[in-house]
């Protein structure tokens, strides 16, 4: 008996270090200024923040196609890119996974579910993981935004209160911080905690 209930007490410690997170120790931190970077976009042309010379800033996903978590945000995240980039806020999507360690998260692979998904925001491919840990991101979907004039981050943590179930969501967490930056109000919560899948690294 004991040591079924030590079995069960390890396996929640184990799915609660998978699913929950904020970010590793070393990445961005709210407040800090972020690098630009060269990542190549599924239309295999290279993609840089410095691209977009009239964005107002940018909602950073780090997002994959294998994760439950991810596609249950899918349809989000391209709601997002349509309300806001016209805004100057666009989408910039981006798959952290090591394809070897995740099979389906390879580079044609994104192409494919892209175009099922008809994604209308760069789907950028992370090969050979250097930005990932740089942001600090652990979890798919994890979202990071920053503002383009300084390049600071300005919110880190989920898209909403509601990792998989759309009509859950009461909070928009997302939605508040860009819209309070669109208004150059005070963001209420700069940090919430991501709920996904771990990045798959070999």
């Amino acid at each position: 008996m004991k040591t079924i209930k030590s079995t069960l007490i390890l396996a929640m410690l184990i799915l609660m270090t998978t699913a929950f997170s904020t970010r590793t120790e070393n990445g961005y931190k709210i407040g800090d200024t972020i690098e630009d970077f060269s990542l190549k976009n599924i239309d295999d042309k290279i993609v840089k923040l410095s691209d977009y010379k009239k964005a107002k800033g940018f909602i950073i996903i780090f997002t994959c196609n294998m994760c439950p978590y991810s596609v249950a945000n899918e349809d989000r995240i391209n709601a997002l890119d349509a309300k806001y980039k016209s805004k100057g806020f666009p989408v910039i999507a981006i798959n952290p996974n090591d394809p070897k360690a995740s099979k389906g998260d390879g580079f044609e692979d994104m192409k494919v579910r892209a175009k099922e998904k008809g994604f209308t925001f760069p789907y950028l491919f992370d090969e050979g993981q250097k930005v990932y840990p740089k942001f600090g991101a652990s979890k798919t979907p994890h979202v990071y935004i920053v503002n383009k004039k300084s390049m600071k981050v300005e919110y880190i943590g989920a898209i909403d209160n509601s990792s998989k179930n759309p009509e859950a969501v009461t909070e928009k967490f997302v939605e508040n911080a860009v819209d309070a930056l669109l208004s150059n109000k005070k963001i209420e919560k700069t940090e919430t905690r991501a709920i996904g899948c771990t990045i798959k690294v070999l």
